[in-house]
Order: structure tokens, then sequence, then C-alpha cells
């Protein structure tokens, strides 16, 4: 570290030489000999407390760091799917209207700003909350990394989180007509894979994932999830194993048989050519396929990410634990409560039936309006 003067047309003015952490030659000019004499005590103090890395952190932009947040954190921590909405999101919204900004800059009256624009543009609630989510993620690893002294996107509230949609379990019986019409018209795989979303309680990239060697005699096994054509870690990269239904169980041993006796380790599912389905895939299945069978069965607008409420609302019936119904979902305890207390007040009272049971009362009830309506 050292002062220097500098001799100018019109004055002198003052050099304070120093190497920051990792041993570049840095420097700054100020006018006086007693501001240099000042700055050069102060980058002193802090080579001796530690805090030298401070003096030039936050200069660069939030869009270059968040180059160097997406290759360090992003990619190796993030699922495929969950990177391509994020990507999405900042492009669209994000890098617009904050990528300019140096991260010192970016205050708390800053990121308030945003998340007004933001409503201003129509953008809704639930997108702006994510939105804010991602940038307070972004700039905590900023923190973490010694860019930031303190996270700006704390200090602004997000707007609530608000369950927009009142789960509205569907009903076996209307299940057992989708399946029907499905088996009907010569879809016998389609009608498994409705089967296992509402008798499994699968979401719908674990129903894709499984193999046969997940399904046991008594249960079945889900330890990954379909995203963009590739077989990943499930939504909470754990693995559960969910009570396999006789019914369940004995759809799956027909589709089975009907697929050859496929070895232990094909999917279930298969998608072109045996691989998993890519989102494409996917999407015609649900509007060429799924969406008929669920208006057919009265369940207009019916998603098929909504039938593992079924599921859940039979565990429900049969009078299991909050604790129970949550390790089956994959769900925390906490999030089970919140979303099915409205369901367990409406069946609280009634009669407990096993599951099994109200799954083959609704089949032999299909059937038996299948075959009246043939005579």
């Amino acid at each position: 570290m050292s002062v220097e003067k500098i001799k100018r047309q019109r004055g002198a003015v003052w050099r304070v030489r120093w190497r920051d952490e990792i041993g570049r030659e840095r420097s700054k000019v100020l006018g006086t000999k007693r501001d240099a004499d000042a700055f050069d005590a102060e980058i002193r103090r802090r080579r001796r407390t530690g805090e030298i890395a401070a003096m030039d952190a936050g200069k660069e932009t939030l869009a270059s760091f968040a180059e160097e947040w997406w290759r360090l954190y992003a990619v190796p921590n993030l699922a495929p799917k969950t990177l391509k909405v994020y990507a999405d999101l900042w492009d669209r919204y994000v890098l617009p209207r904050l990528g300019g900004y140096p991260l010192r800059n970016l205050t708390p009256e800053v990121i308030a700003r945003f998340r007004a624009d933001l409503g201003i543009a129509g953008v809704g609630d639930p997108t702006i909350r994510k939105l804010m989510s991602i940038v307070q993620g972004v700039l905590q690893r900023a923190v973490e990394w010694q860019r930031l002294s303190t996270n700006p996107v704390r200090a602004v509230r997000k707007p609530p989180q608000r369950r927009i949609r009142r789960i509205e379990p569907p009903a076996p019986f209307a299940v057992e007509q989708m399946r029907a019409r499905l088996r009907a018209n010569g879809r016998l795989r389609d009608a498994v894979l409705v089967c296992v979303l509402a008798y499994a309680g699968l979401r719908p990239g674990e129903a894709l994932a499984l193999e046969w060697r997940h399904i046991g005699e008594r249960t079945i096994l889900v330890e990954g999830a379909v995203a963009l054509g590739a077989v990943k870690e499930t939504k909470t990269r754990q693995t559960r194993s969910v009570r396999l239904l006789a019914p369940l169980a004995s759809d799956l041993a027909e589709w089975r048989l009907a697929s050859g006796r496929p070895d232990e380790r094909t999917l279930v599912f298969p998608g072109a050519e045996g691989q998993p389905w890519f989102d494409h895939a996917w999407r015609n299945w649900r509007k060429r396929v799924y969406a008929p069978a669920a208006t057919a069965a009265q369940l207009d607008g019916s998603r098929p990410y909504d039938l593992r409420h079924a599921f859940c609302s039979l565990l429900i019936a049969e009078g299991q634990s909050i604790v129970e119904i949550a390790q089956h979902a994959g769900h925390s305890p906490a999030m089970t409560l919140a979303t099915y207390a409205h369901v367990i007040d409406e069946l609280a009272g009634s009669e407990r039936r096993p599951a099994e049971d109200v799954i083959r009362e609704a089949r032999e009830r299909v059937t038996s309006q299948a075959r009246a309506s043939t005579r």
C-alpha cells in the first residue's frame, strides 16, 4: 500500500495503491492528501480485519453475476424443468428491469419499485412472488460469495401465497368411468395410467418414471420422475413407498401381460421407442386422451395431476393419520393438512371404509351401468 502525488495541469491529486485479496494491484485517485491518507488507513484496517474483499464487492451488474450463478449454482443443483422455467421468467421480467444494476445498487427501494412495476404491468401475484423468490435466491448466493453484505429482497414484502383452487378430489366413480371409456376405446395403457394417478397418488412425472421393478406385491417404489424426456430425481428428491391397492395391482398385472411381460428395467408407461416421455408428448396426451375421458366423466377442466387427490381422499376416508397420508403423497404433514383440511372436515364422523372396497364398488357400478345400456 502506498500514497503518491500526481502532478496535473489543474493541480496535484493523490493516488492510493494496494493489492486485493488475490494479489491484483488496485488504485484509487483522490483530490486531497488528507482524503488519500484516510482512504489508505481504511484499506490497512480492512486488511487487518479480513474485509479487503468488500472494497470492490458489488460492482458487477446483476446480469453479469447471474451468468456466474447459473453456471456455478443453478445448473448443478436445479432440475432441468426448473432451469427452463427460471430462464424464461428471468429473461422476460428480471433482466430488462434489473439486469443493468450493479449489485451494490440493488437496495430494498429498488426491489420494491421492481415489484410495483410488475404489478402495474399486469403480472399476477403468483408470478410476482416466484420472481421475487428467484431474485432473492440469486442475491443470497451474492451474499454468500461476499459480493453483497445483505440481501435487499428480504426487506421487501412479497405478495401473500393463496390457494386459488379449492381441492375437489375426483370420486372413484368418475375415475372408473374414465377407466371404462379408455378400455372400451382400446387404450388399456392409458386406463392403467389414470388408475396409477388416482389410486396410488403419484405425480404424473413419477408415474411416467416407473419401471416394472418398482411394482411390488404390496407397494410401489417411487424414486424418480420424468422431466424433459429424462428420468430425474423426484420433486422432493426423496424416495418413498406407496401402498399398492388390490384393484390397481390387478390392472397393472393385466397391462404387463398385454405388454408381453417386459423385463424389470422397462418403463411401465414407455414413450416413443420405449424412452421416457417428452413434454410435447405429455401435452398431446392430456389434450387428446385425458381431456375427452375426463369430460365424459363430468370432470370438466380436470388435470391429470388432480387425480392424485382422489388417492389422498380415499386414505382420509379410511381414517389414516395426516402423517401417514403425507408419507404416501410425498408431502410434508403441514402441507397435507393445509391441502386437505376441508376434506377431513367433510368426512369427519362418517363411516370408515377400506379404499379397496370403495374402488371395487365404483367399478362394479360402472360395469353394471354399461351392461344395462346395451340391453
